[in-house]
């Protein structure tokens, strides 16, 4: 637990006015971090591997490979209102 004392003296060095009442609620939430690391740092994390993401990381992209090059007709067929030879986009004023 921290108490609100701690706080004030944290907020004051960070240069943060806080309020009596975020003054308090820091204080409880500020404590119940604490607590929370304190209960990791009590684990035996002995055979765990370190790792920055608990998740697995994989590459969803298909591989850059050259190809043919679309023709006009086929790159401006789903544009709802080509102009000409161009891509027609709605005007932003």
């Amino acid at each position: 637990m921290i108490s609100e004392e701690e706080v004030r003296h944290v907020a004051e060095l960070a240069r943060l006015g806080l309020s009596e009442e975020e003054v308090s609620r820091m204080s409880g939430e500020l404590g119940a971090i604490l607590d929370s690391v304190e209960k990791i740092g009590g684990l035996d994390l002995s055979g765990v591997r370190p790792t920055a993401n608990p998740l697995a990381a994989v590459n969803v992209l298909r591989p850059d490979e050259p190809r043919e090059e679309l023709s006009r007709e086929e790159a401006l067929s789903p544009a709802p209102e080509p102009e000409g030879d161009l891509f027609g986009v709605p005007r932003i004023d």
